[in-house]
């Protein structure tokens, strides 16, 4: 299943982006309800640092692919995750794969800061598909980090010196997509991340009672 593992300042205004270099783009982002068994939550998408990833999570909201799929792992004070079962915990096909764009939304000071979305994946960068998560804190160690030059290259992660091949180092630094916020709605994401979980079909922190998405509509 895809997940954002644990071993991996959004600046952030009403109607505009704030970007790193101090521009300010004024524009009307999209938005995206989730209607929940636990209550509304409301995204607002930000496309212009992560162009390819919001297309994509447009997609599998006008296809319908989210209605009736569930937050299937939950972790309090980390994240809590959706879009790829359904309440029997049966898998649901998905399409192509979207590149990882996180080094482009870092460049838009998009982080996995407190309330953005981002998409879930396996440990292949590219791999993202349907899959999302909330975070439920700010997870710094989410993010693209930037690697100094060399190869073999030495970094820093999660607090550890490390010495890789510059290839591999790319992939355990690349980090997940943030690509949109929640603007309404944290609390019912709050009352999500709180509920009870535990084990089924061979995966944890699943929810003891399922929290399901109801429906999923692109608002503007």
């Amino acid at each position: 299943m895809k997940m954002p593992v644990t071993r991996f300042a959004s600046v952030i205004l009403s109607g505009c982006l704030m970007m790193a270099a101090g521009t300010v783009l004024a524009q009307d982002h999209p938005k995206v309800s989730l209607k929940t068994t636990m209550g509304e939550i409301v995204i607002e998408l930000y496309p212009e640092a992560a162009p390819k990833t919001v297309e994509n999570f447009i997609k599998y909201v006008k296809n319908g692919h989210y209605k009736g799929t569930v937050f299937h792992r939950v972790i309090n004070n980390f994240m809590i995750q959706a879009g790829g079962y359904d309440k029997d915990l049966k898998e649901k096909s998905t399409s192509k794969t979207v590149p990882n764009e996180a080094r482009q939304a870092l460049d838009h000071n998009l982080k996995n800061d407190l309330g953005t979305i981002a998409m879930a994946r396996t440990e292949d960068p590219n791999s993202a598909t349907a899959q999302f998560f909330i975070n439920t804190r700010n997870n710094d160690a989410l993010n693209h980090q930037i690697l100094p030059e060399g190869n073999p290259v030495e970094f820093q992660l999660r607090g550890q010196n490390m010495t890789e091949p510059r290839a591999k180092a790319l992939r355990m630094t690349a980090g997940y997509t943030p690509f949109g916020k929640v603007i309404q709605g944290m609390d019912v994401v709050e009352k999500i991340q709180a509920v009870e979980t535990g084990e089924a079909k061979m995966m944890q922190d699943v929810p003891n009672k399922p929290v399901i998405i109801q429906a999923a509509t692109l608002l503007k």
